[in-house]
């Protein structure tokens, strides 16, 4: 496990105490669970917390007043598991990317077409034999993974380079999420990556600063993308799910009966993003195109998945522990190898 450096600045810890103020609730004897992710507050994730929020309250009202932060609030995605990681809030949403510096085993799910299709990446996130070790392997990092959320297909979009072969990437600049595996997947395909955070790629598309991104559909829209990328690429490079962190503290200081409960909450939080993930991605594609004027368009994705695949085995010579979940995934991916590969939420 890899350690995660880090302190929280004087200038998060005053948007946090302001995001904060005034939650109450500790006269009345309730514990306040705070949880933050880094969606507006019509995503799919943030509709699925509200149903977490509902469920818990519910049950048990009268113990808990869960509290959820869209948009930032608490500070970015990096903030948040600090945030996490330390007991300052309960529970955020955070990227694979992220993850992955706390624990090797995250590398797992940023490899480049790893999953055969959506039916199988689905399949494979829902077998606690692959994701219970992973998820339960920042323990000693303060935190553990509760649940997954659906984080779709992450396909290129450009602003001005139709990309139907890996030759069109050639010398654009791409945004990339801030992982070694993603750097190392766009200079096999011939672009030249960009790590940024997400709240920066809107204005440097509009600069020019890159010539596009990875992500999926609902960045067009819900983040504007949209407005200047016109050309969006399904060559379906990866399906890596964004992860529901909860503090091991809380999480292990909660009774058996209470912890029953979350566990049910954690269960509806996968369910009702799933649900809301395939009508937002559809009326996506619809705004997109009809309203932004992007074009999409559906290259041949054997070309670009032969240049990847090599990386399947570096990694895993590189991290030999990953290869009981890989094979394992593998068998997923032989019973469900045609099915469809839309889909998805990031940063």
């Amino acid at each position: 496990m890899k350690k995660f450096h880090g302190v929280l600045t004087a200038a998060l810890s005053g948007v946090l105490m302001a995001a904060l103020a005034g939650c109450g609730g500790g006269s009345s004897g309730q514990k306040i669970v705070r949880i933050g992710h880094n969606q507006a507050t019509d995503h799919p994730t943030h509709i699925a917390l509200l149903e977490f929020e509902e469920y818990v309250e519910s049950k048990l009202g009268s113990k808990y007043n869960v509290e959820v932060f869209p948009s930032e609030l608490l500070g970015s995605q990096t903030d948040m598991v600090q945030l996490t990681q330390t007991g300052a809030i309960d529970f955020c949403v955070a990227s694979n990317s992220i993850l992955e510096t706390f624990s090797d085993n995250y590398t797992l799910f940023n490899m480049p077409y790893l999953f055969a299709s959506s039916e199988a990446y689905h399949a494979s996130m829902d077998d606690p034999q692959i994701t219970g070790p992973i998820f339960e392997s920042t323990k000693k990092a303060g935190f553990q993974a509760v649940t997954w959320i659906d984080a779709g297909t992450r396909n290129f979009y450009t602003v001005n380079t139709p990309i139907e072969s890996p030759s069109d990437l050639k010398g654009l600049k791409i945004r990339v999420q801030q992982s070694p595996t993603n750097v190392e997947m766009m200079r096999l395909l011939g672009g030249s990556a960009t790590p940024m955070g997400f709240g920066e790629v809107y204005t440097s598309l509009q600069s020019k600063i890159i010539d596009g991104a990875e992500n999926n559909e609902m960045a067009l829209t819900s983040n504007g993308h949209g407005d200047v990328c016109k050309y969006y690429s399904y060559d379906m490079h990866q399906m890596i799910p964004d992860i529901l962190i909860g503090n091991s503290a809380f999480l292990y200081d909660l009774p058996e009966e209470d912890r029953q409960v979350f566990e049910e909450g954690f269960a509806i939080v996968n369910e009702v993003e799933r649900e809301e993930w395939t009508k937002a991605v559809e009326a996506a594609k619809e705004r997109a195109e009809n309203e932004q004027g992007v074009t999409f368009m559906y290259p041949d994705t054997a070309p670009f998945q032969e240049i990847c695949l090599p990386m399947h085995e570096s990694i895993l010579e590189q991290y030999p522990d990953l290869r009981q979940f890989y094979d394992a995934i593998q068998e997923y991916n032989k019973t469900y190898s045609g099915g469809s590969s839309e889909g998805g939420s990031d940063t």
